[in-house]
Formats: C-alpha cells, sequence, structure tokens
C-alpha cells in the first residue's frame, strides 16, 4: 500500500467511501483527536511495568478507539457501525468498579501523583477534546450516536483510573484550594528573595 496519495497537498483527504472533505473539518479534527488519543494511551502503556494488570485492559481500550475513529470517518449508510451499546456498558462497568476502590472524593483534586496516574489525566483531557470534536460533527452531520456516548464516557473513565493508580502507589490525591488559601502565608521577605533568585 502507497503510504502517500497526494489528496492532502490540496487540504483533502477522503472519508471511508471515497467522499473528499477538507482537512479541517470537524468531522476529521474529530477522528484526528481520537487518533491522537489513541497515541498517547499507547505510550502511556509503553510506560507501564510488566506486570501491571491494567495494560491488557488499556490495549482492548485501543482497539474500542480504533472502531470509534473507523466509524467517525464514515458516513451514514456506507458501512454498518462498530460501536455499540455493549462498548458503553463495557466503560460503564470499569467506571463503578474503579469508583469503589479509592476513599470518596471531599473536593475538587489536581491532575498528578505517580507518573502513569498524571499520564491518564493527559488522556482525560484529550477525551473531553475529542468530544468536543464530535458534538460539533454531529450538529451538521449525522454520526453514530454510541460513540459520542462512549466518548463522553470516557474522561469519567480516566478519572477514576487516574484515581485508581494513585491509590494503588500510595499517592494522595491533590486537593485542591483557593488561591488566597495556597498563597496567604507569603510575606514581603519571601517576594523579595524571589525575585533576587530571578536576577
Amino acid at each position: 500500500m502507497q503510504l502517500y496519495t497526494k489528496t492532502g497537498d490540496k487540504g483533502l483527504t477522503k472519508l471511508v467511501g471515497g467522499q473528499s472533505v477538507a482537512k479541517d473539518a470537524e468531522r476529521v479534527n474529530a477522528y484526528g483527536t481520537i487518533d491522537e488519543l489513541n497515541s498517547w494511551i499507547g505510550y502511556t502503556v509503553s510506560k507501564m511495568s510488566e506486570t501491571d494488570d491494567l495494560k491488557e485492559e488499556l490495549l482492548q481500550l485501543q482497539h474500542y478507539l480504533f472502531d470509534c475513529g473507523s466509524d467517525l470517518s464514515t458516513p451514514h449508510g456506507v458501512y454498518p457501525y462498530k460501536v455499540d451499546k455493549t462498548l458503553v456498558e463495557w466503560i460503564e462497568e470499569r467506571i463503578d468498579t474503579y469508583a469503589d476502590i479509592p476513599p470518596a472524593l471531599e473536593t475538587f483534586i489536581l491532575p498528578g501523583g505517580d507518573e502513569v496516574a498524571s499520564m491518564i489525566h493527559v488522556a482525560r483531557t484529550i477525551a473531553r477534546r475529542a468530544e468536543r470534536h464530535i458534538v460539533a460533527t454531529m450538529w451538521t452531520t449525522e454520526i453514530n450516536n454510541e460513540v459520542l456516548i462512549f466518548v463522553n464516557r470516557l474522561s469519567d473513565y480516566f478519572f477514576a483510573l487516574a484515581r485508581v493508580l494513585n491509590f494503588r502507589k500510595k499517592r494522595s490525591d491533590i486537593a485542591y484550594e483557593r488561591g488566597e488559601k495556597v498563597f496567604h502565608n507569603i510575606t514581603k521577605a519571601d517576594v523579595e528573595r524571589w525575585a533576587k533568585q530571578a536576577e
């Protein structure tokens, strides 16, 4: 298979079935962001230990994301869609399982903690961006709505998973505090010292 087609030389790409669309179309942004998310998960998996039981689950998720991208790049009626409610049920079961493992939250938390947990938080934000592009697509184009539902659940899944990863590594969630609570103990001497260091 030839890797370059030259179609993109004019700012166009082809959907499944052969229809040409602009490369900056919302549909292309949607499945492109899903691809970005899939790549990030692959990178995250590469950072996990060989004995981590979550690697297989994330690999399965990568296959599901590939299905999502395929459906988003397929105009309605060209081929049967791949994503259905069973994928939504799968991810909801995972969310419910993980939500009960760490202690219940009493405040907002900041992304961070263990390296892999932090990377999963990045995945959460990419999933949110993908969802925004999918929603923008659906206002003007008929899409597989099950993909939207699945991607909507993804950010909750990643949030729950990141908390579990931190819990396993005995890393506490970082509680969000309002700015004045964080900085009200800063003295004038602190500010002068920081200014001198910056010189």
